[in-house]
């Protein structure tokens, strides 16, 4: 759905993107991460037709965002991090300006309308000004008119940025209602907490320079090598600590009480499930197994990490 290649962005002598490459496959639900600055705003922006690279290319869809943006433009609905609404218009009025802007089908309008309100759940306020809706509401609208015209990608630039604790998780279960949907969606955040049950993959991005893109499951196992695992065994646990002490790529065992063993081991997610099989082969019983810690900001930390030669 989306290709970037080597794409640059430089203002005066401060390059915000650097020979930035990645790709978003159909049907992926793809979280732009990095902190304030990192380049994530100027990248959405470049995809959306809203600016210009200084080098480099892109396309959507196979059409390239330079050469034929109002292409692009028909592919996409663009939800910026600073939106914009007509606070003297009602509900329906608002979506009904924006498909009129995209020549929808006026015997379409009707069940669009209901289908989209319905979808972010504002069914109840189709007749309400918009200035007398909540900031996640509008949001919500925000979303609604980004669905009018039936784009193949979503670009959602900080779609949870100031909403309150409720009103992010009402976001969260539509964007992964929309992932359902089979619709292509980029959600940039600097809060990766709010990508972690969402997103099917990731890229990482760092002062401008692309640090990982690809599965978050590929991320997780580049990252786990050398994790913690908490196991918890059923009966006395001397046998484990023995059988673990000795085993290939074990550093450390530490009992916690009387059945829990947490366990610095250096090995992948497969060298983890054969532990499990040997534990188990050599008569020891387990009743749970898992990696302690382990996530988006765990990855984050890791791979930048790296980057910097620390």
């Amino acid at each position: 759905m989306v290709r970037v290649e080597n794409l640059s962005k430089r203002y005066g002598r401060h390059w915000a993107l650097d020979n930035v490459s990645f790709e978003v496959p159909d049907g992926c639900v793809y979280g732009f991460v990095g902190p304030n600055g990192a380049g994530k705003t100027t990248t959405l922006k470049i995809l959306a037709t809203l600016l210009e690279p200084t080098s480099g290319r892109a396309w959507v869809g196979g059409a390239e965002v330079t050469t034929s943006p109002y292409a692009v433009r028909r592919k996409i609905g663009y939800m910026p991090d600073f939106f914009g609404v007509y606070d003297d218009l009602r509900v329906l009025e608002y979506l009904e300006f924006y498909a009129s802007a995209y020549d929808i089908d006026l015997s379409r309008k009707e069940q669009l309308f209901q289908d989209l309100l319905a979808l972010v759940d504002l069914e109840d306020k189709a007749d309400a000004y918009v200035d007398t809706l909540s900031r996640g509401m509008k949001q919500r609208l925000c979303l609604a008119r980004c669905l009018v015209h039936d784009p193949d990608l979503l670009i959602l630039d900080e779609p949870a940025s100031g909403l309150d604790p409720r009103a992010r998780v009402e976001m969260r279960g539509l964007l992964k209602e929309l992932g359902k949907m089979g619709k292509t969606v980029i959600i940039s955040s600097h809060i990766l907490t709010e990508l972690s049950e969402i997103c099917t993959d990731i890229g990482i991005i760092h002062n401008g320079r692309l640090v990982y893109s690809g599965p978050v499951a590929d991320a997780m196992n580049r990252m786990t090598r050398g994790r913690d695992l908490e196991i918890a065994c059923l009966g006395p646990i001397a046998p484990a600590c023995a059988f673990l002490a000795a085993y290939q790529g074990v550093r450390q065992v530490k009992t916690i009480g009387d059945q829990l063993l947490q366990v610095a081991f250096e090995g992948d997610r497969e060298a983890q499930s054969r532990l499990v099989a040997d534990l188990v082969g050599a008569g020891i019983a387990i009743t749970s197994f898992r990696e302690v810690g382990g996530n988006l900001e765990d990855v984050f930390m890791q791979l930048t990490a790296e980057v910097a030669g620390r």
